[in-house]
């Protein structure tokens, strides 16, 4: 089975930029999408094959998730179950027979931190919420969760530690996360692998420089790790400042 996550940053955007021929060619069975940016009927996804389905932001022009799956889904939640978090349509969450796969975008913090303190309370939420359904069924979650987590995980680490995206609060989540039985894919199969990342900035070149950041995961419940086949970073394709991540697993 193949899974592909992407923030695509605008979906109207990213369909200028080439986003219908990166969909067909990757031709996965689950696709997920972050930062939409959309509300409902802006939009007509003509995706035949796949069942479609979309959680909006109440503000417009803002946030959003999407998921794209060729196999109907017994059930599919919208958000975590906590009024406080649920109205920027951050999170899908689609059920299959043996697993749950989950498309989230965590709330960034912001520059001089500002929406720190909500994003902690964010995460303390998500993971409790990805804990549940992990005691029912193991979990598939993917998308642009907003840290990259060591050093090797963005260009300047020096420079961005106590920026957003890169504070030992955000991190320390993170490894929580870990710790509490789950799996970062692509560290899995490339512990030591420096210089791939998922976003650049559209400031100072980045992308052409490749001054990135690894923000964007596939993370799986601990007990899938002999089903896990590979876990790529599609960083040649753009249409946005982040580039699709890809899981594979059996």
């Amino acid at each position: 089975m193949k899974l592909i996550s992407w923030n695509v940053n605008g979906i109207r955007a990213c369909l200028q930029k080439g986003f219908m021929d990166f969909f067909k060619e990757a031709d996965a069975d689950i696709f997920c999408l972050q930062e939409t940016k959309l509300q409902e009927g802006q939009h007509d996804l003509d995706l035949p094959g796949y069942y479609q389905y979309w959680n909006y932001a109440e503000k417009k022009g803002y946030s959003g998730t999407a998921l794209f799956t060729k196999q109907e889904p017994l059930n599919v939640a919208y958000g975590i179950g906590v009024e406080e978090h649920d109205h920027e349509g951050r999170v899908i969450t689609a059920e299959y027979a043996d697993y749950y796969v989950v498309t989230v975008y965590v709330p960034n913090s912001r520059r001089e931190l500002e929406r720190l303190d909500y994003r902690m309370q964010w995460e303390e939420a998500f993971l409790a919420y990805i804990k549940k359904l992990d005691e029912v069924k193991p979990v598939i979650f993917c998308g642009d969760l907003n840290v990259a987590h060591k050093e090797i995980d963005l260009k300047n680490p020096k420079t961005n530690h106590h920026n957003a995206g890169f504070t030992d609060e955000e991190r320390a989540c993170f490894t929580k996360v870990l710790e509490n039985g789950f799996t970062d894919t692509f560290r899995f199969f490339y512990p030591d692998k420096t210089e791939v990342y998922s976003w650049w900035s559209y400031m100072f070149q980045a992308r052409s420089k490749n001054a990135g950041w690894r923000i964007d995961y596939f993370v799986t419940s601990k007990r899938l790790d002999g089903q896990l086949q590979d876990a790529k970073i599609h960083t040649q394709v753009m249409g946005s400042d982040h580039c699709p991540v890809e899981l594979v697993i059996s």
